[in-house]
């Protein structure tokens, strides 16, 4: 069942389906993390998800067309988490909510640094990220540039020189 919306204007929707506490941080470690399982998503967690919120949040991401799931071939009692591409899509809103947390909060440089290459990158890179994320999750033909692999390389190379 449906819960009525409040207005039809598309800022107000978007902040009914992503709004909440948790909707884009579980997205973004699905993105950016590549964690596809549920226990992946728990476990690694850096602001600590309570197991309940996350259920929850999966349940809602997947009612709301941004997650897909699927049996793991693996473990068939495992589930295996796919962004859709209205989630994939987010790639630059989520660029820019990074960019403006990197000059209007205390974000720390190792968790800033993904953000800063992305802003840095721009729409092309946006765009190349997306591409590599249609196939991961969607199946479309990899691309020839890894933006997670550069993303993740910056990432661990900002925690190496932070210890």
């Amino acid at each position: 069942m449906q819960k009525p919306i409040r207005s039809g204007c598309p800022i107000n929707l978007t902040l009914e389906t992503l709004g909440d506490r948790w909707s884009l941080i579980v997205i973004r470690d699905i993105m950016f993390g590549n964690r596809r399982h549920y226990r992946d998503l728990l476990n690694n967690s850096v602001e600590g998800i309570a197991s309940n919120i996350l259920a929850d949040r999966l349940r809602k991401l997947v009612d709301a067309g941004l997650l897909s799931t699927s049996p793991d071939p693996a473990h068939k009692q495992k589930t295996v988490y796919s962004l859709t591409e209205p989630a994939i899509q987010l790639v630059p809103l989520l660029a820019q909510m990074g960019a403006w947390g990197r000059r209007f909060t205390p974000a720390t440089r190792e968790l800033s640094i993904r953000a800063r290459l992305l802003e840095e990158g721009g729409p092309a890179m946006w765009e190349a990220f997306m591409a590599e994320l249609r196939s991961l999750h969607l199946g479309a033909a990899p691309p020839q540039r890894s933006v997670i692999e550069e993303l993740t390389d910056a990432f661990l190379a900002a925690i190496a020189g932070a210890g």
